[in-house]
């Protein structure tokens, strides 16, 4: 066993950022324990098999949420894109592409780019393409929506890695129609505040919008 791989000792203190596997797992952790008095969670915070536990229960929370207000409203509110932007959220959230702004705009940029190039390669009323076949068209558009999400969240200072998924996701086709992409956007609205209300009771500075300013 190395260095690197053996579990942080069960003591107690402040925690480190970032953590033993680096992230901010453990800081959430700890200020979720101070909060509700759990000492053996403020002990444990930088135990590596406690972390995981809390990434593993969190994100069946994360998304169950999602899949109990779908299964109510009837509405697809569960999209894959999801997935990577709820551990973003919890496991790095003072980095600014987990910020409100970051996350909301990142996905805006991305379904808005994904429905243009659908409509500028004529397949909004085209079967997605995982159920046919990838044309030359599909091609160009999913090229394009990539393209112009990357560049657009570069120039307008909204990174977002997870809103890579979200423009491929309507340029293939996977969700083509204008109310879906609305829908798409309500999703993550909630996933954000969900991300809010969590990292607020354990003490983290999570934004309201934008970034904090990163320390030098």
């Amino acid at each position: 066993m190395t260095h690197g791989e053996h579990e942080s000792p069960d003591v107690a203190g402040e925690p480190q950022r970032p953590g033993p596997i680096g992230g901010e797992i453990n800081t959430v952790l700890h200020g979720l324990g101070t909060r509700f008095r759990v000492p053996a969670l403020v002990r444990r915070h930088s135990s590596r098999t406690v972390m995981g536990a809390f990434a593993l229960v969190n994100g069946v929370i994360s998304i169950g949420i999602m899949s109990a207000a779908a299964v109510v409203t009837r509405q697809p509110l569960i999209f894959p894109s999801l997935g990577p932007t709820a551990f973003l959220l919890f496991y790095t959230p003072t980095a600014p592409a987990a910020s409100p702004r970051n996350t909301i705009c990142g996905h805006a940029i991305g379904a808005a780019a994904g429905y243009l190039s659908l409509v500028l390669f004529g397949l909004t009323q085209a079967a997605p393409a995982l159920a046919t076949e990838v044309t030359w068209a599909r091609v160009g558009a999913a090229a394009l929506s990539l393209g112009l999400t990357s560049g657009v969240m570069v120039w307008c200072g909204v990174p977002h890695p997870p809103a890579g998924a979200t423009t491929l996701i309507v340029s293939l086709g996977i969700l083509r129609e204008p109310e879906q992409l609305v829908v798409l956007m309500v999703a993550v609205a909630l996933l954000v505040l969900q991300a809010y209300v969590i990292n607020h009771a354990a003490g983290i500075d999570y934004p309201r919008w934008s970034p904090r300013p990163q320390r030098a």
